[in-house]
């Protein structure tokens, strides 16, 4: 066979093409703006309370959502880093935090339903510190806010189930891929071609390479 007519193998394999949906970026992008979102939301007026009573010290109380639901600042904060753990993890770390990211969803919402059911209750401990007299007369309104850290916290929920099945499909880096990346740039830039033993390594890394990705579920053919 001719020199011309040989067949020279590709140096590199393309990566499988992920959908928009589920890209890393995709995916750990909007986890990390509900998360922040639930976080953020502690920090305003959750609850306005009117406090009835001659003998105390204010009439008005505004109860934040970190004292109405202190859960919902700490959830928001595992959820938050249960999305960043999953961006760099393994695929077996990947889904063990795709499930903390998930757990963290619904106990904020949990959480917030439950000042939405009783917002009185949640209320109580902040009207005494600030009047003096617990469990005297007040009335409560809720604002928004409890409702939309809810809403937050229902998303972050289903964002984990997302990173579940879309982390599947995120590339897997190891020390062989860095390996043989770094050898494919080492050799492009001498310019040289490979001597009678480096191609036979070089078919046998191919062959790795092959298996390598059969296990991780790609088709080494494309």
């Amino acid at each position: 066979m001719s020199e011309s007519s040989q067949i020279v193998p590709s140096s590199g394999h393309e990566p499988p093409r992920v959908p928009a949906w589920a890209r890393k970026s995709t995916v750990v992008g909007l986890s990390v703006l509900v998360a922040i979102l639930a976080f953020a939301s502690t920090t305003q007026t959750w609850i306005d309370a009117d406090v009835q009573g001659a003998a105390v010290r204010t009439a008005h109380v505004m109860v934040q959502g970190s004292n109405a639901a202190t859960a919902v600042t700490a959830l928001a904060l595992v959820g938050l880093a249960g999305v960043l753990a999953a961006a760099v993890a393994g695929r077996i770390g990947r889904f063990v935090a795709s499930t903390v990211v998930v757990l963290a969803g619904f106990g904020v919402a949990a959480s917030c339903i439950a000042v939405i059911v009783d917002p009185r209750a949640a209320a109580d401990s902040s009207i005494a510190k600030a009047t003096g007299v617990a469990g005297g007369p007040a009335t409560t309104v809720l604002t928004w806010f409890p409702v939309a850290a809810a809403v937050a916290g229902t998303l972050l929920a289903l964002c984990g189930i997302l990173a579940m099945v879309a982390s599947r499909r995120w590339p897997t880096r190891t020390k062989y891929d860095a390996g043989s990346a770094s050898r494919r740039r080492g050799s492009g830039v001498s310019g040289k071609a490979p001597e009678d033993g480096g191609e036979a390594r070089g078919a046998q890394v191919d062959e790795i390479d092959g298996w390598d990705r059969l296990t991780r579920g790609e088709d080494p053919t494309n």
